[in-house]
């Protein structure tokens, strides 16, 4: 991390277990010690903070965290770039007798009941242009922005067939201009799951449209890819990953419950304990995390590849279309229709797939013997 990284302390981020004031020193003349002596004080999987006027620290500090298998989890200043310098630390097993990951591997799910859960792709554009994105949103993607009242009819249809849950992803909804009035509208009628990166509702009519946000009937999902800020960054773009720690900790200030999806690649599944100790710091409880794969859509050249018969439905409407399952939403074989609705079409086309799936695993496989 270099000092141009530094950024403000996140809102509500970690609780720290212990803190030490390094004052001046450097990590060559004793800070080293004290800094072990502090991190053996506390549990693995709880935070230290330490608290340094040193600059040259924010250099030598992010390998010796590595090399002792701790998690450098955030830097942050009085917003002066003058320090004194905060850094909160995540204790990891030694590296002696290192015991073996135990949060390793994706998120298993279960089937949920066809026509039970609908995605609407609010938007497409985004402040961000994460390297894997499905959607291919960014920055510069045409919004698409999805029509209030098309999405109104939507939630019609949807809540008088038996739907239960309403997720809105993006691009970053937030951009959306009528994401208010959206959520409010589904949240009347089923619960509603808002997929964000927490990052543009901080100020101003943002701001607004999430304190207006029903605690009881909307829950926020922030993406957030490791426990410090390596990995998401280098995913998501430099200081995205504070960014979103004070995302979710207004978010939790102000009362929503919060889940975290990480999405990450096979390679990268180690770093999996430490953000499932990083979580718990937060306060984000096992049933709210979602460790999920990286797909082979969008922006994605490697992934898990996606096609009716590698993945179960989730029915997901756009502004100009309906698809198999929200992750592949640029994929046109994965497209079911070009008008959104009505939903019972699109569910009828689901159906049809399904039996014919159905038909072929019965059907299976004879033997034909000749001895």
């Amino acid at each position: 991390m270099s000092v141009s990284e530094v950024v403000p302390d996140p809102v509500g981020a970690w609780t720290a277990a212990a803190e030490l004031d390094g004052g001046t020193a450097d990590c060559g003349s004793g800070l080293l010690l004290s800094l072990t002596g502090a991190m053996r004080s506390i549990d693995i999987g709880d935070v230290l903070v330490l608290r340094t006027e040193e600059k040259s620290v924010l250099v030598d500090l992010p390998a010796w965290a590595r090399l002792a298998g701790h998690e450098l989890l955030t830097v942050a200043d009085d917003g002066s770039g003058a320090g004194p310098w905060r850094l909160a630390i995540l204790r990891g097993a030694p590296r002696a007798g290192a015991t073996p990951s135990t949060g390793a591997g994706f998120t298993s799910g279960s089937t949920v009941p066809l026509g039970s859960r609908l995605w609407l792709y609010s938007n497409f554009h985004f402040n961000l242009a994460c390297d894997y994105c499905c959607a291919q949103s960014s920055p510069k993607a045409d919004p698409r922005l999805l029509p209030l009242e098309l999405a109104r009819t939507a939630v019609d249809e949807f809540a008088a067939q038996g739907g239960r849950e309403l997720l809105i992803t993006g691009g970053e909804p937030f951009l959306h201009p009528d994401l208010g009035a959206i959520v409010a509208y589904g949240a009347e009628q089923v619960s509603v799951v808002i997929l964000t990166n927490a990052m543009v509702f901080e100020k101003g009519r943002r701001r607004r449209t999430l304190e207006s946000l029903d605690r009881d009937r909307v829950t926020l999902q922030v993406s957030l890819d490791s426990a410090g800020p390596a990995l998401h960054d280098r995913q998501r773009g430099a200081g995205s990953h504070a960014r979103a720690l004070a995302g979710i900790g207004l978010a939790k200030q102000l009362g929503f419950r919060v889940r975290v999806a990480a999405t990450l690649g096979e390679d990268e599944l180690g770093s999996v304990d430490q953000l499932q100790a990083a979580l718990t710091n937060l306060g984000v409880v096992p049933e709210d995390r979602l460790i999920r794969p990286v797909a082979a859509e969008g922006f994605a050249d490697e992934g898990i590849h996606i096609s009716l018969d590698t993945v179960e439905p989730e029915p997901t409407i756009a502004v100009d279309g309906a698809w198999w399952h929200p992750v592949a939403v640029t994929n046109d074989h994965l497209k079911i229709a070009d008008q959104p609705l009505p939903l019972a079409a699109v569910l009828n086309v689901i159906r049809d797939v399904l039996a014919v799936q159905a038909a072929g695993s019965a059907e299976g496989r004879k033997v034909f013997r000749c001895t």
